[in-house]
């Protein structure tokens, strides 16, 4: 499913040791919008529904829900840091087309909801 770099997952230890609560994953999901037709989001979450699936990668727990693992299956998140700046980037082998600001995707099979950047607020 979903896989986390040694960068990423420091970077989320790091995040989870500053909220200080042990009921808190990362969840990772999927959404329709974006300049390519869906985007995607990162949020710690301590709550789960039934359709959730849960990875435990280096003690970290990753939530991503039924409607987003299809278009997540075999993603890699990493954490990068660089002079124009540093957060958490997806790599998925799904996306056939990505908008310039490496947060938006559309698949061969779904094109999503293409809205313009402008629109859709700043990326994760």
């Amino acid at each position: 499913m979903i896989t986390l770099t040694p960068e990423a997952a420091s970077k989320v230890k790091e995040l989870l040791a500053e909220r200080q609560r042990d009921d808190l994953a990362l969840r990772v999901f999927v959404q329709p919008g974006g300049c390519s037709g869906f985007s995607y989001g990162l949020a710690f979450d301590s709550q789960r529904n039934d359709d959730d699936q849960v990875i435990e990668q280096d003690g970290i727990r990753v939530v991503v829900d039924a409607m987003s693992a299809r278009f997540l299956k075999g993603a890699r998140i990493d954490y990068v840091e660089s002079l124009s700046g540093s957060g958490f980037t997806i790599h998925n082998p799904n996306a056939v087309q990505t908008c310039g600001c490496g947060q938006s995707f559309r698949t061969r099979d779904e094109a999503g909801q293409p809205r313009s950047c402008d629109e859709t607020g700043a990326a994760v």
